[in-house]
């Protein structure tokens, strides 16, 4: 019972208060406080990690492993910094969702977007990067619990996934930002001229996806195992 209402208040927060706070920084702050907007979601990300460790306290090696991820997904944006598009950070962020839980995985996401933008350029799209990394973390911790994503085919898939789906969603913002408000057609018309991008992010998840996720996976899972930490 516990742990169904805990996974009912990380939906509403991850779905309702964080998208409410992405709404309010482009209607009402009109994209200029994104630095606010960005520090209240980074609050938001934290209750359902928090969450997640019921009633008693999180240790500290336990951040640590959420911090570690970050940074690794950090040094994999930076270091494909050549390569517009191609990046690791979704992938880093779905293989700590898929050992660690949905709501380890948002944090993460959320955390790489904010903290490797102070790297790459801060600015109204930060908030959003934020969300869509950070909800490709949650729903790979779902899917992590189906222990579907020990294999490559639905590894692939949702690579491929992943990637429209950030598209999709940097897409909303980016319509949103240039024409103040949210239209259908500007709409399509971002996603139309977005495809070479959106075909990028979905090779360059797969390739990562399929890369790392073992070995990444195995050592995150000795990690739980050693430690007990975030079961």
């Amino acid at each position: 019972m516990q742990k169904n209402i805990r996974l009912i208040i990380s939906f509403i927060v991850i779905l309702v208060f964080i998208p409410l706070s992405l709404y309010a920084g482009i209607t009402i702050f009109a994209d200029r406080k994104y630095y606010f907007v960005s520090i209240v979601i980074m609050i938001l990300a934290c209750v359902p990690f928090f969450l997640s460790f019921e009633r008693r306290k999180p240790q500290p090696r336990e951040i640590l492993v959420i911090a570690v991820m970050s940074a690794i997904s950090v040094a994999g944006r930076a270091l494909f910094v050549v390569t517009p598009g191609f990046k690791p950070v979704a992938a880093i962020t779905a293989i700590t969702g898929f050992s660690l839980g949905a709501e380890a995985g948002f944090l993460t996401g959320a955390i790489s977007a904010l903290v490797s933008n102070m790297f790459f350029g801060q600015g109204p799209w930060t908030p959003f990067q934020m969300f869509m990394w950070g909800m490709i973390g949650f729903i790979a911790g779902l899917l992590g619990k189906t222990r579907l994503m020990h294999k490559k085919i639905p590894l692939i898939l949702f690579g491929i996934f992943a990637g429209i789906f950030f598209s999709f969603g940097m897409d909303v913002w980016g319509t949103i930002s240039m024409y103040g408000v949210f239209s259908w057609k500007a709409y399509a018309l971002a996603l139309t001229s977005a495809v070479p991008f959106m075909i990028i992010y979905c090779i360059s998840n797969v390739i990562f996806l399929l890369l790392l996720a073992k070995p990444i996976s195995e050592k995150l899972d000795r990690i739980k195992n050693k430690y007990g930490i975030l079961q």
